[in-house]
């Protein structure tokens, strides 16, 4: 049986190699063709012989695949469908003028159910590994212009742990990709079984979904909160030490009249008091059925005033790809005429 090759890294292409009695010397070519001339096939390796590539194809495949449709925001967002053993996933580029970020899938599906996530109300088909991860970078279309990747794509990156971090490995070892881990984000809910884990074994930026400083409302917004209480969350990472070079910020979505409030500027305040921290205010995307409201522009603008002057270094994200179900919170690959 095949087994794909893209999503391994050195030493498990060592450990392939050895098992089935291939060169080892073979390795350090093999993952060169994959992760930094991103082949499609083996016999594209020509500088392994002709007997070594037989062998190699008997057991594996590139597993390299093309996004099967996408579609074009009016602001020049691209989203990507990809189909997976899980079931169809979806990636987001988002081009700017000094830079492009991939916004990256780790599930299909996920099992959080977020109440104001499409993704969540999609409910969880399974873990992506990590080939099926690193190849939404790889084969992306524009894969040339990305300077940065996040994971705020489907899914919760913390509950397939181990599948993130080792693409986080491929894409900044010097043998995959070799990029700087100030360029890849990991979002999460909050996941304190597994949140020390990811700050301990990746270098990368860490993005908490926040979106209240009150306990109980965040329990009606996101049902992580119960067993994942945000001020334990916030209690581990102060236990770390955070910096330009490596930041951890907070997304907050903005509802109107639920957590727009001057009460939430002063619950803020005191939740992140001592934690070198960034806020990324959010503007919500409305979902069907739901009777959450957007806050207006003049109070998001308010909301960043009050916060910064408050010594809490606050940005208001721009929305980008609304129009094609691309932003914040609206991705969910259930039904593919979101690419119609």
């Amino acid at each position: 049986m095949q087994t794909p090759l893209l999503g391994k890294t050195l030493e498990e292409i060592f450990e392939a190699l050895d098992f089935f009695s291939l060169p080892r010397y073979a390795a350090s070519q093999i993952i060169d063709w994959i992760y930094k001339k991103r082949i499609s096939d083996i016999q594209e390796m020509t500088n392994l012989s002709l007997q070594n590539r037989s062998l190699l194809a008997k057991h594996f495949y590139i597993g390299k695949t093309l996004p099967i449709d996408s579609i074009v925001s009016s602001d020049g967002t691209e989203k990507y469908l990809y189909h997976t053993e899980k079931g169809f996933v979806e990636a987001v580029f988002i081009p700017e003028d000094d830079r492009a970020t991939l916004c990256i899938s780790s599930q299909s599906g996920c099992r959080y159910g977020c109440v104001f996530c499409m993704t969540g109300k999609q409910g969880f088909q399974g873990n992506l590994t990590s080939g099926e991860i690193v190849n939404q970078l790889l084969s992306a279309p524009h894969y040339q212009r990305i300077t940065n990747v996040v994971f705020m794509g489907m899914g919760e990156p913390l509950d397939n742990m181990d599948e993130v971090i080792k693409t986080c490995k491929i894409i900044t070892e010097p043998w995959g990709l070799g990029w700087s881990s100030r360029r890849i984000t990991i979002s999460t809910v909050g996941i304190i079984d597994t949140l020390e884990k990811i700050i301990n074994e990746t270098n990368c930026h860490i993005a908490i979904s926040l979106h209240t400083p009150f306990e109980n409302e965040r329990m009606e917004l996101m049902p992580v909160q119960r067993k994942n209480p945000i001020s334990e969350v916030i209690s581990i990472l102060k236990q770390h030490k955070w910096s330009d070079s490596r930041r951890v910020s907070f997304e907050y979505i903005m509802f109107r009249d639920f957590n727009d409030t001057s009460k939430h500027v002063a619950a803020l305040t005191k939740l992140l008091n001592g934690l070198k921290c960034r806020v990324n205010l959010i503007r919500y995307h409305e979902i069907p059925g739901l009777t959450l409201l957007p806050s207006s522009d003049e109070k998001i603008v308010w909301f960043r005033d009050q916060l910064t002057s408050k010594g809490i270094f606050t940005t208001i994200r721009r929305s980008r790809g609304q129009d094609i179900l691309a932003a914040c919170g609206m991705l969910s690959a259930k039904n593919r005429l979101n690419f119609r």
